[in-house]
């Protein structure tokens, strides 16, 4: 592991405070790219007969349109009852495949700023990017809702490779914010069944080949957490069970994929502990990690909010790791 500091930069006021780096390099702050052409999306059906778990719900599923500016999007979806999984198709396909979890505290998934806005970024360089909008814990009275669709995706993206021109054995995800929590929850809890097989494509593995998380909730710990997504998910009085059961850094084996992991020292809403933390028990276990800290980002800042900054390398980083663990051709 070498530990490298940006002095320059550092003077200059745009300083990477620590970059924990295992075969990766420092590229170019990364232009965001423009949206997807629609005739490059697909919407893939998830659940044959309708997700597993309650039919009734108290509000109907909408996608607010949260922006001013009308040159930007900022989609959010809300009270979430029918899971989708979208797919976008890059040009020059390579094999490899990315289920992108979007954040939103679990009350709701934003839909560009975590997943439309930095799709082209990956499909440019050949991945193929699934965006799941997933239901949530509190709306579906399940806590485990989210997990579900998350495994259920994956063992699609699975199933479906040989017809996509996808390696099978090279598919992850990445989750920002509260959908890091859940891919972290994928990622540690594959193996949990959490609803009852209903075709084929159950019977595949939901492990992800690779993991890669920003700026994410990981931890239950009161002391660290995310105060909206731990309510949303776990309830207001846990018991210390449900605190464990639902705190990812507890459940990290030597079977969790490759990880990176990115996020900002000043990030005020999810405590940088929070992957500090998950990447010690990476290191406990074995797993191999790549972990970015940059002094500056704040929350959320995926592409839109960090031109400008370090943080904004962050795909460039991604890249070049997933291509030094073999992920990319």
């Amino acid at each position: 592991m070498m530990v490298h500091f940006d002095v320059l930069a550092r003077r200059l006021g745009q300083s990477v405070t620590a970059l924990l780096l295992i075969g990766g390099s420092v590229l170019g702050t990364t232009p965001i790219a423009p949206a997807a052409p629609l005739e490059n999306l697909q919407e893939i059906p998830m659940w044959p007969n309708g997700p597993p778990g309650p039919a009734q719900f108290p509000a109907p599923q909408e996608t607010l349109e949260r922006s001013k500016d009308p040159a930007v999007r900022d989609r959010a979806v809300l009270a979430i009852t029918n899971p989708e999984l979208l797919v976008y198709w890059p040009e020059r396909p390579n094999g490899t495949a990315l289920l992108v979890t979007p954040g939103g505290a679990y009350q709701r998934v934003v839909i560009d700023k975590e997943a439309a806005e930095i799709a082209p970024r990956f499909t440019q360089s050949g991945v193929t990017v699934f965006r799941l909008v997933y239901r949530l814990p509190g709306m579906a009275q399940a806590t485990d809702a989210p997990l579900m669709d998350a495994q259920r995706a994956m063992r699609l993206i699975r199933a479906n490779a040989a017809e996509w021109g996808l390696d099978s054995a090279r598919i992850g995800i990445l989750g920002s914010s509260a959908g890091g929590h859940l891919a972290a929850q994928l990622a540690t809890g594959f193996d949990r069944q959490v609803y009852a097989p209903v075709d084929e494509a159950d019977r595949l593995s939901a492990r992800p080949d690779f993991l890669a998380l920003g700026y994410p909730v990981i931890t239950m710990d009161e002391a660290f957490t995310h105060a909206i997504s731990r309510r949303e998910l776990i309830g207001e009085t846990p018991s210390t069970e449900v605190i464990t059961a639902y705190s990812n850094e507890q459940h990290v084996t030597r079977n969790t994929p490759q990880t990176f992991l990115f996020h900002a020292d000043d990030d005020a809403d999810v405590p940088v502990t929070n992957s500090l933390v998950f990447y010690q028990a990476l290191r406990r276990a074995g797993v191999p990690a790549e972990m970015h800290i940059f002094r500056q980002g704040g929350h959320g800042f995926s592409l839109r909010f960090a031109v400008g900054l370090p943080a904004a390398q962050w795909p460039d980083l991604m890249l070049n790791w997933m291509w030094s663990i073999k992920m990319l051709p």
